[in-house]
């Protein structure tokens, strides 16, 4: 992978930038957004950098620029209020993706979309029908950085590293997430019998509802502190990236449109999925209790819902 166009500039946009800068990974990187001289100064204050670096040309331009890209990468949209949840952002989105999405695919791109941008499922989906490109090619960072979460809230609950616990969030990147207890390890040691070593009674339902409300709610949390959240979705971008500009086979919850799922057709929801170069290669079937996959159910029935309430006008201008 040579060259990568980030359409955004703001927060999340330069914050994934910065961080894709010091991995090392990418020749070029391009930033687009409405606001020419806003592109323009992110790029020019992170090439000033570049002495600290490994080489990498960084620049400002347009939606042009996504005919010779590997992937593009949208992070520009309307910026979630204190209180609003990330559904309620679909309205103002998604006017932004129908003139979006088709222009940067007359340019000629034929990469890899990655969406970013909030309601990231429902949006990932609405990019797959606008732009034509196959599933795999169209992916949402969907609960890459819910599972970040979770792996840190247990890992201070369980006094670990975080990278020693490998935990999935699956379904919408939103208010149903549905954390995967049956799929987490600590150290390789699934968390029943994880927890009499950790003494710490993880699965008591105060500890577990705790960590639930916690992974649902950091977003808005931290937005009502500082506004908006950016830095570690920013490393959780860039984690998509290196799987797939490595083509390393990578186990992330990306979201992706899957063709069916609970009888619920061209439905976006993440699932452990293999990356690599190609985008997305293989989703795997993983086995939930009872609990999880009615709760998976749930978020699916939501998706659709919210999907089905806009189709109809979103995909009448094509």
């Amino acid at each position: 992978m040579k060259k990568v166009l980030i359409v955004g500039a703001g927060a999340v946009g330069t914050s994934f930038a910065y961080s894709l800068i010091h991995k090392g990974l990418i020749e070029e990187i391009v930033l687009y957004d409405i606001d020419e001289k806003r592109a323009i100064g992110e790029a020019l204050d992170l090439a000033h950098g570049i002495y600290f670096t490994k080489p990498v040309e960084i620049r400002a331009g347009d939606l042009k620029e996504a005919k010779d890209s590997d992937m593009v990468v949208i992070t520009a949209g309307a910026k979630q209020k204190p209180g609003e949840t990330r559904l309620q952002l679909l309205d103002r989105n998604i006017n932004i993706y129908r003139s979006l999405i088709p222009e940067i695919v007359q340019s000629g791109f034929n990469g890899i979309f990655l969406i970013v941008t909030n309601p990231v499922d429902v949006l990932t989906y609405f990019t797959y029908k606008f732009s034509g490109f196959s599933r795999n090619k169209v992916i949402g960072s969907g609960t890459v950085l819910d599972s970040s979460r979770f792996a840190y809230l247990l890992s201070r609950h369980c006094d670990v590293d975080p990278r020693s616990v490998n935990a999935y969030v699956i379904g919408e990147h939103g208010d149903t997430a549905v954390l995967a207890w049956s799929l987490t390890h600590i150290g390789g040691i699934s968390l029943s019998e994880f927890c009499p070593v950790c003494g710490k009674r993880c699965f008591e339902d105060n500890v577990k509802e705790a960590i639930i409300k916690e992974v649902r709610n950091s977003a808005y949390k931290i937005i009502e502190y500082k506004g908006a959240t950016y830095y570690a979705i920013g490393l959780a971008l860039v984690n998509i990236v290196e799987a797939i500009a490595r083509d390393e086979n990578r186990i992330l919850p990306v979201s992706i449109v899957h063709p069916e799922i609970f009888g619920f057709k061209d439905i976006p929801l993440s699932l452990p999925s293999i990356v690599g170069r190609n985008g997305v290669k293989k989703v795997l079937q993983v086995k939930l209790s009872e609990e999880e996959e009615r709760e998976l159910y749930k978020s699916a029935k939501l998706i659709k819902e919210v999907i089905d309430s806009f189709s109809s006008l979103s995909l009448s201008s094509l």
